[in-house]
Formats: C-alpha cells, sequence, structure tokens
C-alpha cells in the first residue's frame, strides 16, 4: 500500500508538472509578445510609441476616476509613468477580464437564491438594541447592511493550534449523518488530507452528499488539474474555484481563501487552517505552525453552510434550494445560547470590503486593549491611521507576525510597516518558534474574531474570505489568553531594530510601492 502511495504521489508529480510547464510558457509568450510590439523600429514604431503614450495618459485619467483604494490608484500610475510605452498596455491586459458582467450576474443569482434564508425566526438583534450594547453599530453593519445576521443560539469552542482543529474536525465528520461541505484554499498531500478523503469516501459510500470546493490557483503545485476526477472516483462532488489560465487578467488574483467545514449544516468550522500536514505540525515547514479555527454548533453553523452553498451554485445550470438543507425543520434550533456569534463573508466582486471593515469597528472601538494575530502586515492607510489612533488614545495595541516566513518578499515588505506603527505605540512581536498563521482579533474580553482573513491586500480587497464575529461569549477570553500565552515565545520589535539597514528600508520603501499588487 505504502509503495502505491509512492507511485501515485510521483504521477501527480509528473502531471503537476507538465501542467505548470504550459502554462508558464503561455504566460512567457504573451509577456514577449508585448515587448515585440513596443521594441520595433522605424516609422512603425514611432506611430506606435506615439499611441501607446497617448493611451497611458489616457488609462491614467481613467484609474484616478476609478472607485478603488488610493493605493491601487497610486501603484499603477507610478509603474505607468516609469514605463509609459509599456504601462499602459500592461493595465489594459492585466485589468482584462474574460467575462467579469458573467460572473457579477452570476453572484447577484446566487445572493438571491441565498440571502433570504440567513435570517431566522429568532432574531437576536433586538436583544442586543434593548440592552444597549455598544457593539450594535458593528452587528448591524453586518446583518442590515451585508446580509449576515447575528444568532444566539450557538455553542462556540475554539481551537490554538491546528493539531487541536484536526481532532476535533475528525471526531465530527464521523457523526456526519445527512451531508459534508468543505471548502479550502489549499490541499496538499499528507497525512492530514488523505485520512479526512478516506472518511469522507466512507460517508460517501454510507449515501451522504459529501461536497469539496478548492481554489485552482491555491492548490497549483500541491495537486494535479484532474485531481476533481479523483475525488469524484472516491464518491466527493467537486467544484474547482476559478481555474487558473494562462492569461494576464487580474480575475485571476480573486481567489477562494476561505476555510469551511460544514456537517448537516448544524456544526460548522472555520480558520486559518488548510488541510495540509504543516497546518497540524507533522511537516516542519517553517517550524512551528501557529494557527486557530472555531468551531460553531447550533444557528451560527448554518450561516457558514449557506456561505458555502452561494459559493458551490456560482455558474451552476442546476442550482440547490438551500432549505432542502436546513437541519431544524421539526422546530426553532435547540442548541441554548453561548454569547451572540455572527459569521460573515467578504467577496472582491462587490466593492465592499466586509474583513477590513470588522477589523477596523473593532480597533476604533477599543476602549482598553486590541490583540490581533496575522502572518502578514501589509495594510492600507485606512488600518494604519486605525491602528496608530487607537494606540495614540491610550489603547493597549499589540500585534504579533510570524519570524520564519513562508514568502522572504512579503516578510521585508510587513517589515517595513513596523516603524511607522511602533513610533504611534504599536507593540509589535514576532513569533520566534515558527510560523504564525493565525487570524485572530480581541479586544476589552467583550469581543474577538476568528477567521481567514490577513491583514494585506489580498485577503481585505482581492480574495474571497469568512470569519467569525463573537460577542460577550467565552471563547472571547480564550482567544485572549491563546494571545498572550505566544507572547513569552515572541521577540518584541523595537524602533532599533527597524533602522539598522539602510540598504534593506531602501528596498522596503521600493517594495511598499507596488505592494497591492504582491
Amino acid at each position: 500500500m505504502r509503495g502505491a502511495h509512492r507511485n501515485t504521489a510521483k504521477t501527480w508529480v509528473r502531471v503537476v508538472f507538465r501542467r505548470r510547464l504550459l502554462i508558464s510558457f503561455l504566460i512567457l509568450f504573451q509577456v514577449g509578445f508585448l515587448l515585440a510590439l513596443v521594441g520595433g523600429s522605424g516609422r512603425t514604431f514611432r506611430y506606435v510609441s506615439w499611441s501607446l503614450n497617448v493611451l497611458s495618459i489616457l488609462v491614467c485619467l481613467s484609474i484616478l476616476n476609478k472607485k478603488e483604494k488610493s493605493a491601487y490608484k497610486l501603484t499603477w500610475i507610478f509603474l505607468i509613468l516609469m514605463v509609459p510605452l509599456f504601462g499602459g498596455i500592461l493595465y489594459i491586459f492585466f485589468r482584462s477580464q474574460s467575462n467579469p458582467r458573467k460572473l457579477r450576474r452570476q453572484i447577484s443569482r446566487a445572493n438571491a437564491l441565498c440571502r433570504p434564508h440567513f435570517r431566522l425566526a429568532q432574531d437576536a438583534l433586538p436583544a442586543l438594541i434593548q440592552a444597549g450594547e455598544a457593539c450594535i453599530p458593528q452587528v448591524r453593519y453586518l446583518q442590515e447592511y451585508a446580509g449576515f445576521p447575528v444568532y444566539s443560539r450557538t455553542q462556540c469552542r475554539y481551537f490554538n493550534s491546528g493539531e487541536a482543529f484536526y481532532t476535533e474536525l475528525l471526531a465530527e465528520l464521523e457523526k456526519a449523518e445527512r451531508y459534508i461541505f468543505l471548502e479550502f484554499f489549499i490541499l496538499r498531500q499528507g497525512k492530514m488530507l488523505h485520512t479526512i478523503l478516506d472518511i469522507l469516501e466512507q460517508k460517501a459510500r454510507q449515501g451522504l452528499d459529501v461536497r469539496l470546493i478548492y481554489d485552482d490557483l491555491g492548490c497549483f503545485m500541491s495537486v494535479p488539474s484532474n485531481y476533481q476526477d479523483y475525488l469524484a472516483r472516491r464518491g466527493v462532488r467537486c467544484m474547482v474555484f476559478n481555474p487558473f489560465k494562462p492569461i494576464l487578467s487580474s480575475l485571476q488574483n480573486n481567489r477562494d481563501h476561505r476555510k469551511i467545514v460544514s456537517i448537516d449544516g448544524k456544526t460548522a468550522f472555520t480558520g486559518g487552517i488548510n488541510l495540509g500536514d504543516e497546518y497540524i505540525n507533522s511537516y516542519k515547514k517553517y517550524g512551528h505552525w501557529k494557527d486557530s479555527a472555531v468551531m460553531l454548533r447550533g444557528e451560527a453553523a448554518w450561516s457558514l453552510t449557506l456561505i458555502f452553498l452561494h459559493m458551490w451554485n456560482l455558474g451552476r445550470a442546476a442550482e440547490d434550494k438551500p432549505l432542502a438543507f436546513y437541519p431544524w425543520t421539526d422546530g426553532p434550533c435547540p442548541v441554548p445560547s453561548d454569547g451572540y456569534v455572527q459569521p460573515y463573508a467578504d467577496s472582491p466582486i462587490d466593492d465592499e470590503n466586509v474583513g477590513e471593515h470588522v477589523y477596523i469597528q473593532i480597533i476604533n472601538n477599543a476602549k482598553k486593549y486590541v490583540y490581533i494575530n496575522t502572518p502578514y502586515l501589509v495594510v492600507d492607510d485606512n488600518l494604519l491611521s486605525a491602528l496608530s489612533l487607537a494606540a495614540k488614545s491610550g489603547v493597549d495595541v499589540r500585534i504579533i507576525t510570524p519570524h520564519r516566513w513562508d514568502k522572504w518578499v512579503v516578510q521585508i515588505l510587513s517589515r517595513s510597516y513596523y516603524r511607522q506603527l511602533i513610533a504611534a505605540g504599536v507593540k509589535i512581536y514576532e513569533y520566534t518558534a515558527g510560523f504564525n498563521h493565525s487570524k485572530t482579533f480581541v479586544s476589552d474580553d467583550k469581543v474577538a474574531t476568528v477567521g481567514t482573513t490577513n491583514l494585506d491586500y489580498r485577503s481585505l480587497y482581492l480574495h474571497f474570505e469568512c470569519g467569525v464575529w463573537v460577542y460577550q461569549n467565552r471563547i472571547v477570553r480564550e482567544v485572549k489568553e491563546d494571545f498572550l500565552r505566544t507572547i513569552p515565545v515572541s521577540q518584541r520589535i523595537t524602533l532599533a531594530d527597524c533602522s539598522r539597514n539602510a540598504p534593506l528600508k531602501f528596498m522596503q520603501n521600493v517594495f511598499k510601492l507596488i505592494a497591492p499588487l504582491m
């Protein structure tokens, strides 16, 4: 059996390599074509040169009038001015979409199908309003505008490691009776994925509806292009999100970065953990992998189920009716309240930065402290200002990032933001035991959020993300205690640490300019 696994792995490596090689060649071909277009000579080149200069000016004017983050505008205009011949046409190629209107129509149709079923008869918002809680603006934003209600009949459990999450996930998967829905950014061959797939295959043979969504780019180097066929043979219905195409298109930037497991609509998980052995420390990729997740049992688990079904229904001719999966048809959810729980999702297509707004409201409402875990710290002026103002106002703002990084460019870029934040009074630590992949906020012993959204441009503005906001819930204390236990195995960064290397500071400033595109 072990030899068969090795042979299968070698076959997949060959398939993955051939696919990646072909795609790389096609991308290089497109870049070469563009360079040849602007690198000609003679009268034709002069006409082309004038035309491309005019095009670049028009593109800059268009960028200035777009409803986008100012950082994106500044980055693109700078790049176009640096290479006026190539910049304008590069922007057009990059921003061209295969069919963005079609995707927007699909999302709108999925919204119409799923949105009415998020709000249950037992609305928890009136109780919060009657109590005059300070969190009401946050809850109203998510419920009334973003469309994600707050629930009270929910029990929560917090996991401060991938190992704890994995153990509980296996136990809950074994209990499934009707369906199992999974949505992940990364699948990686190994103990974790194989064990879960064995359970999914067993459940599928028992007649359960087993489905899996995975992101094609997230799994670009870890599974072959025909992996969905392999899953189908094991009884798992599969959707590959936004298959990667060898074209210069910004649509390829919109990835499904969510991590969701829904079991019968009654129990659900989300957080930072993907299906790969490094997440449970069976494989020491960057030292000890620090991560987090949350399990919901009750009404809020239904919300994560609908978020999954919304993604599953995109582009499908035969759409699922959400009520067919509702678990409490004989009466209200019997799970007792454990405080207030509000799952939420974020989409880059609707121009509403839900994840960022959740974070900013937590920061702005903090009176005593805000503790943050994030693997990346590449933020725009809004978050920089919010964090700095909170610290200057006497709020204890602390951020833990990794000391050992998975991407050296992002490491250099993240550290470029340290100086401004530390100068404002923010305390920044680097987790020295390994890689900190956790994405948590906790504030004032009252509110916390656990989810998939990093503090970087990709997560905040380009990816599909999700999270769980909790208020007056026992896991608020657990998230705080987890953060405080991580401080002793982290190194506090000082201003002196940020000012030692002049060439590095220059490189950081350069990378900062193109941060929105990284």
